[in-house]
């Protein structure tokens, strides 16, 4: 669909510390970025790092009016900036993950009547039954989660129902938090919201839908019937079909923008809003992933995103609705020892230097001579285990390598971990299976020449900074012509290619498979040791 260079579409994400939105064009050029910090920019509200930390230190929570101020102040800064309103053709956001809004009794018909002499935060100042919503840093339901588990009938089966096993930060657990520890404000929300769809809300003017991708975080849809699953809804809150209203496609037009925007700020009556959706359904959009892809974030925590056909939930890891196309999935695994524990061992081994560090793997083989390691320095996500483990080519324990073996086990460890995960999940690697990398540590060859041959599969660099903003750009494109069967891929065929970073060893496949049973089956029994000293505890 060619739109033209006078078109825009705007991508929003309403994320933890700020709020942001990028502007494309109809030729997917970018053409305008601008945010609000929250702990800055609103100091009022008094966040640090966009959030109350409260005294228990396990619940956190973020101000609901301060969205919405943030809001007014981004839009006064474009419009100061310039920008031009008119030519907005639709727009679609996303919100961070597993955060809930409970809207008060009465509140849809203050939203059907925004009156645009005022801003928005003195219209909606009294519609929050719930004055600080739960955010997904929250730890404080893990007696609802137990609780949900049991309901219906274990991990694994809500797993197979959700995607996830029960989550502290998930929204269902913290919707039944709210439920029990607040009667009062409980009784008097009208529809409860995820920061998406709360989002979606203020535009439309009414109350928006959850769309299948980000409902798929909350512990209470089933993925793959995609509704409210009645015995999930049952364990958490009565009457919560009511309160939480229908699922939506991730690519469904909701409306068109309020009367407001189009009084106040100058979008056309016809600009239309497309569902919002949470903010890494949003990135892998902004990644452009296809099926068969897998992205790689080497971060503080490293976090892999997966396109897959045919999920296979677990009790690690997370399966989404894929945001781009209805019949797919997304699937979202997060590795808590990343980049920490890569400078650890650069100190220790390396003498601080990345320069000798990428010399150890270009100085060792693949598959270090069978030498395996296991570095969790904190207790790990996936899997729940903790500790530095060694293991020789015979697979007995040794208490050190040489420095350069250390460098390498731990570098193939992660990686290895993250495709013996994946394939958990469902993952094929199929040809033309292109792995994105992104990232601080992707900018190191050496560390992605591992990555690529543990995978037999080319990595590609991407710049993705405000992914989930440009997949949200890009989705408010797509939304408008995702009814005529236009796929996501085709529609993006002219933005910017991600850049080919290296191809995989000859002979990788041959080394690395059996490494990846070898690697799996010790995780195994590392997980089962990690229980049974809890058990003796």
């Amino acid at each position: 669909m060619a739109e033209g260079a006078d078109s825009c579409f705007l991508g929003f994400d309403f994320s933890t510390q700020q709020l942001k939105v990028v502007a494309v064009n109809g030729n997917l050029e970018v053409i305008h970025q601008s945010s609000v910090q929250f702990d800055s920019d609103l100091p009022e509200f008094r966040t640090h790092g966009g959030v109350h930390i409260h005294d228990d230190k396990l619940t956190v929570t973020s101000p609901a009016l301060m969205w919405v101020k943030a809001l007014d102040v981004l839009l006064e800064k474009m419009r100061n900036s310039g920008f031009d309103f008119s030519r907005v053709k639709a727009i679609s956001g996303s919100g961070q993950q597993h955060g809930s809004v409970y809207w008060r009794k009465g509140a849809r018909q203050t939203l059907n009547n925004l009156d645009p002499r005022k801003q928005l935060q003195d219209i909606l100042q009294e519609c929050f039954a719930v004055q600080d919503s739960p955010v997904w840093m929250d730890s404080s339901t893990s007696d609802q989660c137990q609780y949900l588990e049991e309901a219906v009938g274990g991990a694994q089966r809500l797993a197979d129902i959700s995607g996830s096993r029960a989550y502290e930060r998930f929204t269902g657990n913290q919707i039944a938090k709210i439920y029990r520890s607040k009667p009062n404000e409980f009784n008097e929300t009208e529809r409860i919201s995820l920061i998406s769809s709360f989002a979606s809300s203020l535009f439309l003017g009414d109350y928006g839908s959850i769309d299948f991708s980000d409902g798929s975080g909350m512990n209470l849809m089933d993925i793959f019937q995609k509704q409210w699953s009645q015995v999930c809804l049952d364990a958490t809150a009565p009457q919560l079909d009511k309160l939480l209203g229908d699922l939506t496609p991730s690519t469904a037009v909701l409306g068109c923008v309020s009367p407001y925007y189009t009084q106040r700020y100058g979008f056309p009556e016809s600009c239309k809003v497309v569902a919002f959706t949470g903010d890494n359904p949003g990135s892998l959009a902004g990644m452009r992933l296809q099926e068969g892809d897998l992205a790689v974030s080497l971060g503080t925590s490293d976090t892999v995103f997966l396109w897959i056909q045919d999920p296979k939930p677990s009790i690690e890891g997370h399966i989404f609705c894929n945001p781009v196309d209805c019949s797919a999935y997304m699937a979202l695994i997060c590795f808590k020892n990343g980049s920490f524990t890569r400078e650890r061992i650069r100190d220790e081994f390396a003498g601080g230097s990345w320069e000798r560090f990428s010399s150890a793997l270009r100085n060792t083989p693949m598959g270090n001579n069978g030498n395996l390691g296991v570095y969790f320095d904190v207790m790990e996500i996936t899997p729940p285990a903790a500790g530095v483990h060694r293991f020789n080519a015979e697979g007995q324990r040794v208490s050190s390598f040489e420095q350069e073996v250390e460098i390498r086990a731990l570098i193939e460890g992660q990686f290895l971990a993250k495709r013996v995960h994946a394939e958990k999940l469902g993952y094929k690697i199929i040809q033309g299976t292109r792995v994105l990398a992104t990232g601080g540590a992707s900018s190191n060859k050496d560390i992605l020449q591992v990555l690529c041959d543990v995978f037999n599969a080319a990595v590609y660099t991407i710049d993705v900074a405000n992914s989930s903003c440009l997949g949200c750009a890009y989705r408010a494109l797509h939304g408008l012509v995702a009814e005529t069967g236009a796929s996501f891929t085709e529609m993006l065929r002219n933005a910017p290619e991600p850049q080919l970073a290296v191809r995989p060893t000859p002979g990788a496949k041959e080394v690395y498979e059996p490494l990846m049973l070898r690697y799996a089956a010790l995780e195994a029994q590392l997980l089962k040791d990690h229980q049974k000293s809890l058990n003796l505890l």
